[in-house]
């Protein structure tokens, strides 16, 4: 009886991703599928889930993060379009692979944890765009403070229970999220709202 198992092509999958998660839904900005045909998504996810990396759904991570779908980062840079000369700050939802992607389109990037982008704490003070990857309740002013002005957000926001891509830009002392479009993206806990009680 052979036991062996057939190695897995992720250079193909990688191509699948793009033919059939991408592009046929709306995502075919050539930097886009460029970055994400460059990137090896397996390498940011445990070794048990290296045979999922690409399907479309997102990864539970060993520190109990989580890697959004393909699809979320695509639909997410395409709405950023990181520029040369941008200054970037990614909160993390536990995985360094946006902060690949992103990384060689633009002049810097921060990458900080969930919970220092909830306190606001990072080096960079004059971002010109923050990403968030994953599904926020809501955005901190402590974290937006780190924009400069007009700086853009592009991140997962959680209304009523489902979960969009929103973006926005700073304006006085916040950023107000607007939603484009609803895709699943993993909640990132340290942005929850406090409960409040009412009678």
């Amino acid at each position: 009886m052979n036991t062996q198992t057939t190695p897995i092509n992720f250079a193909a999958a990688r191509r699948a991703m793009i033919d059939s998660q991408l592009r046929t839904s709306g995502v075919n900005e050539a930097f886009v599928l460029g970055r994400m045909g460059d990137v090896a998504r397996e390498d940011f996810v445990p070794e048990g889930a290296r045979g999922t990396a690409y399907m479309d759904r997102a990864i539970r991570l060993d520190d109990g993060g989580s890697l959004p779908s393909p699809l979320f980062h695509g639909m997410m840079l395409a709405e950023a379009r990181p520029q040369s000369g941008d200054t970037v700050l990614i909160v993390s939802g536990g995985s360094d692979y946006l902060a690949e992607l992103v990384r060689p389109l633009v002049a810097s990037v921060e990458v900080i944890s969930a919970a220092d982008g909830a306190a606001g704490k990072a080096k960079t003070k004059n971002a010109s765009l923050l990403l968030i990857d994953g599904a926020v309740q809501e955005l901190p002013a402590k974290l937006t403070n780190r924009l400069a002005d007009d700086g853009r957000v592009v991140a997962g926001l959680i209304e009523d229970g489902v979960t969009r891509l929103a973006a926005g830009r700073k304006a006085g002392k916040g950023a107000a999220l607007i939603a484009l479009a609803e895709i699943g993206a993993p909640r990132i806990g340290a942005f929850d709202k406090e409960e409040s009680w009412s009678f």
